[in-house]
């Protein structure tokens, strides 16, 4: 699941860029930067933190926690940090190791006798390390609609599930980004530890490191007044166009999912990280006590998979990399021949960037609360030309542009799936013949039903049964095809093709999403549903 306009001030010559780093202070006009950032693209809310040499030279809040309110983003002001915190989920096994119980090539099934692949043979060698490296053969983003956008499920339910997900490709033959085997491993590290995954990580990993404000569950995220809210654009023709707008926090991605993308910190406590991330595994204070060792901490920054390297098109194109590979956790590529090991994350209305870049002892995150792509990796860049020595550069407009033709490219493809194409045409059945009760292997049941719409008039309605509050209108597109448009409108819609048998009844029913940028977590394109008798 799952999408900037003037350039960081910095020093000119490079002396005074060492003499910088060398003084440990903020690069300077950082604050007017992100802020003159920030207000090119309407972005509510940012925070940021720097570690040089150990030491925090910058930790710092800017605008506010929700349009519309005056509340101010601080140091202590919580984020949700998305897909970061598979490298927390990947410490809570490092400690686990650390302390024998656990090793990271052991066989999961041996720990979790529950746990099943689609094919046998993967069940049997599926080691702790593969659930941490994206190349079990699953499809990007495969069952993330288990959880995306929220569930009834529990932890275990989407373990069982996960035998039903048909691979994309063989076992350990390349990388594709997927959630949900770091959901297995939540579910590993409770059975391992005999705490919950949550108790595991606010214990022993955020307690343990000081990051006293982080927290693991969402009951805790929202009793703390001092949040940030999810912001997004969602009424153009693609997300990412439109107003800003506040989405509903409460109905974001759940607690099921959190192993993969599920925590909150501030910047005060991500300075706290990256410290112990910088001091492979030891504590801040000198004292000689670690959160995992030097050999787990080797052992997570060590590539484990080669990441296609996508060569970026112009304004961006000089930051294409000439590596990139996956570790545990973390993503090991270079910026512009400096090796850095970093990850993003992304939930809805919010984003945020760890990067690390151990050979210059620096760490820095950034954390923004809405979807504005140009603000996080523009900044990102000119934070690594000041520190790396690199010419100045307009990255929040360079990434602006680029976004620009995205957007527009995306509208394009959309027009052209329509215009001219659309067939005038009615369904094959009555509206009545297409309700029923359907099933996925994978994701399970929904319902399609023919009920009244607005005045009276008869339409088809679809709900997503054990995802809360995913239902919406079939609108009638063409032949069988229908769009999905959800009462929530946050949610990417869908087209729902009716597959007819030769007896003219539903057979079964595919659907894709209707955007070409959707988020890869609406993997609609892997459900095939048919329909359920007798019920």
């Amino acid at each position: 699941m799952l999408s900037i306009s003037k350039c960081l001030q910095s020093v000119a010559a490079a002396t005074l860029l060492l003499a910088t780093s060398a003084l440990a202070a903020p690069p300077p006009g950082l604050d007017a930067r992100v802020e003159a950032a920030m207000q090119a693209y309407g972005t509510p809310g940012f925070a940021v933190a720097i570690v040089e040499d150990g030491k925090v030279v910058h930790a710092k809040g800017y605008g506010v926690r929700k349009l519309g309110s005056p509340e101010r983003v601080d140091a202590d002001t919580i984020f949700p940090t998305g897909s970061t915190g598979k490298a927390v989920t990947t410490a809570a096994i490092a400690i686990l190791v650390d302390e024998g119980k656990l090793g990271w090539d052991d066989k999961v099934i041996d720990h979790l006798p529950d746990f099943r692949m689609h094919d046998p043979w993967v069940t049997r060698e599926m080691t702790v390390r593969d659930l941490l490296v994206h190349r079990s053969g699953l499809g990007l983003g495969a069952g993330d609609l288990l959880y995306v956008p929220r569930t009834s499920r529990s932890r275990a339910d989407v373990v069982r599930a996960l035998r039903h997900i048909a691979p994309a490709t063989s076992f350990r033959s390349g990388y594709a980004y997927d959630n949900i085997l770091y959901v297995v491993a939540g579910e590993l590290i409770a059975t391992v530890s005999g705490q919950s995954w949550e108790s595991f990580i606010r214990d022993r990993v955020f307690r343990a490191a000081g990051m006293e404000d982080s927290v693991s569950d969402e009951a805790a995220r929202f009793a703390n007044p001092n949040r940030a809210h999810p912001h997004a654009r969602i009424d153009g023709r693609v997300r990412g166009l439109g107003t800003q707008v506040v989405l509903p926090e409460r109905e974001g991605l759940g607690q099921v999912a959190a192993p993969a993308g599920g925590l909150s910190s501030s910047a005060n406590d991500l300075a706290r990280w990256l410290q112990v991330q910088l001091a492979h595994g030891a504590l801040p204070g000198g004292e000689g006590k670690r959160l995992y060792s030097e050999a787990s901490a080797r052992e997570m920054w060590t590539p484990q998979v080669l990441t296609p390297v996508r060569a970026y098109p112009p304004p961006i194109s000089d930051m294409t990399p000439q590596f990139s590979s996956y570790a545990l956790g973390w993503s090991v590529q270079d910026y512009r021949g400096v090796k850095t090991v970093q990850h993003g994350g992304a939930v809805f209305g919010v984003l945020t960037m760890v990067v690390l870049v151990p050979d210059h002892k620096l760490g820095f995150s950034l954390q923004m609360s809405s979807e504005d792509y140009p603000v996080m990796r523009g900044v990102m860049n000119e934070l690594l030309d000041h520190y790396l020595g690199f010419p100045k550069r307009d990255w929040v407009a360079a990434f602006g542009e680029w976004n620009d033709s995205r957007l527009a490219a995306g509208v394009a493809a959309l027009d052209a799936t329509t215009a001219g194409k659309r067939a005038q045409t009615r369904p094959s059945l009555a509206l009545a013949q297409y309700a029923g009760r359907y099933a996925d292997s994978w994701y399970g049941p929904i319902a399609i039903t023919h009920d009244g719409q607005g005045g009276g008039r008869p339409g088809l309605r679809i709900d997503f049964l054990q995802s809360p509050n995913m239902a919406g209108t079939l609108e009638h597109h063409q032949y069988d095809t229908f769009i999905a448009r959800w009462d929530d409108s946050a949610i990417e819609p869908a087209y729902v093709t009716f597959n007819l048998d030769a007896e003219g009844k539903v057979a079964r029913i595919t659907m894709k999403a209707v955007s070409p940028l959707a988020d890869f977590s609406y993997d609609y394109q892997d459900l095939l549903f048919t329909p359920v008798h007798g019920d």
